[in-house]
């Protein structure tokens, strides 16, 4: 009970001071919004090529950070319209894509230059998994905020009810697995998740998501009962995945946590893990399902 009220207390500070600053007056917001996503990128990758030297992996850790702050930074100025005209999603993801290339090709001209690591798959390799595992997830979360809806403010709704679904999914899961769990999931990997804190994480976030329904509907374009149901499964499912890929890179590192920042959750991938891979579910989601938009 000490350690799920230390996760519950700082994920509620760490969530409310973000969520708050979304729905601050726009500049700030946006220049807030952007600090916390180079913070989040910055660190969370750092603590994931620290995983990979405690596997003795080669990594060129300066260019994968300096690439995250690269992709994070231009992809905000890319949709927010601070310093250009706000591109549509179809725009934005080929941008991307732009960058990944120059990244693969000087990661190949960074090998080139080295003179002691005979290692150059590996090194480019992990430092490139990397960067898709942490920024480039990240950056759907930006896609998500900046979505063109028909309602300026339906991003900053969609952004915090993703959040709130993956959390309490978390919070859920913790909470029915702590109390009742008996049957573990995947022992070898992380010996502490069950199947019945599965099901308590679909059920607290299928739960929560017919809420925002009924309590916030209006503010957000497209949803339904029906799909608030779907994506409440969905996310949910896929929060336990992100969480049991990031307990399987910390078991073969040997750690319990990947880092310290936060009390009873650990480091910034533990904080960030299962909204990885549920920030791309939640956009592609909104993009061909509930708000479709000309390319």
């Amino acid at each position: 009970m000490q350690t799920f009220w230390r996760r519950l207390t700082s994920s509620v500070i760490l969530w409310s001071l973000v969520i708050g600053a979304l729905f601050t007056d726009r500049f700030f917001s946006d220049i807030i919004f952007l600090v916390v996503m180079l913070l989040i990128a910055g660190f969370g990758l750092e603590e994931f090529y620290e995983l990979c030297e405690k596997r003795n992996l080669v990594t060129f850790k300066i260019w994968g950070m300096i690439a995250a702050c690269g992709m994070i930074l231009s992809t905000w100025c890319y949709l927010s319209g601070r310093f250009v005209p706000a591109k549509s999603p179809a725009q934005a993801n080929s941008f991307e894509t732009s960058i990944f290339i120059i990244f693969v090709l000087g990661l190949c001209l960074r090998q080139f230059m080295s003179r002691s690591n005979t290692m150059g798959i590996l090194a480019i390799s992990t430092t490139l998994f990397g960067l898709m595992y942490v920024p480039w997830l990240m950056n759907f979360i930006q896609k998500i905020n900046y979505y063109p809806f028909d309602n300026t403010k339906a991003g900053h709704f969609y952004l915090l009810y993703f959040i709130a679904i993956t959390k309490f999914s978390d919070l859920g899961a913790y909470a029915v697995g702590s109390l009742i769990g008996k049957h573990k999931m995947i022992p070898r990997i992380s010996p502490g998740k069950t199947w019945e804190g599965f099901v308590g994480a679909i059920f607290t976030s299928t739960l929560l998501s017919v809420l925002f329904v009924k309590f916030a509907g209006h503010h957000l374009q497209g949803l339904t009962y029906v799909h608030a149901i779907i994506l409440g499964v969905l996310l949910s499912a896929a929060a336990v995945v992100g969480d049991l890929i990031e307990s399987l890179f910390k078991r073969e590192a040997g750690v319990k946590d990947s880092g310290r920042f936060f009390p009873g959750i650990g480091g910034m991938l533990d904080l960030m893990d299962s909204l990885l891979f549920n920030a791309p579910l939640m956009y592609l989601y909104i993009r061909h399902i509930l708000a479709p938009v000309p390319s």
